[in-house]
């Protein structure tokens, strides 16, 4: 039996902020891994309808992604306990027995709306950086490590460069020429999907 909760208004900014992490984490795993897609469903069926089963495979995946070495395990360990910690709220709740009388259908009481973990919050910036790097190399062709300092003052070089190689190893951007004439631009498949993007504007 798949035990189903209504989350209370108050508690919903919660479920959506860890509905978002859970996307951005995401973001980090190979394009064409399809655990990518799966871990966003059931992120997405949770927050509709937070439910054991679903948060008892979403577990599951968690620990197929540890095992893959993706991203900081830092990281996953922080997303996936609090989602063990609303696993755990529902698991206090019992079905009530059916009686002649409808009843009010069984709500969980979620942890009050609180900053993430510092972890998580490194993979939201993380990701929402590359994510501006990647509109950058879309929009200018490439760009050089020097240019995206200018972009992100605030970001050392060193960072930038392993935004840059996370990117390359996701394939989502290549790099041409080395040392002081190292440029990164977007894969031919990145490229190739803009374009039809574009095509399918102008036609419409």
């Amino acid at each position: 039996m798949v035990l189903e909760v209504d989350i209370p208004g108050m508690d919903r900014e919660f479920l959506i902020q860890l509905t978002n992490t859970l996307y951005r984490l995401t973001l980090l795993f190979p394009k064409k891994e399809p655990l990518r897609y799966k871990m966003r469903e059931l992120g997405d069926c949770i927050l509709v309808k937070p439910n054991e089963k679903d948060l008892e495979v979403l577990d599951s995946f968690f620990e197929i992604a540890k095992a893959q070495n993706w991203v900081s395990l830092s990281v996953i360990l922080a997303i996936k306990e609090e989602y063990a910690n609303l696993r755990g709220e529902l698991k206090k709740i019992k079905p009530e027995k059916k009686d002649d009388c409808p009843s009010e259908e069984s709500s969980v009481v979620l942890p009050e709306v609180r900053p993430l973990s510092l972890s998580i919050q490194a993979v939201s910036e993380r990701t929402e950086r590359q994510e501006k790097i990647l509109t950058f190399l879309k929009e200018n062709g490439r760009a050089q490590v020097w240019q995206m300092k200018q972009v992100f003052p605030e970001v050392t070089k060193r960072t930038l460069r392993r935004d840059f190689e996370h990117m390359l190893g996701e394939g989502i951007i290549e790099r041409i020429g080395e040392k002081n004439n190292t440029f990164y631009q977007t894969s031919r498949d990145e490229r190739r999907e803009l374009n039809s993007l574009r095509t399918k504007i102008i036609q419409s």
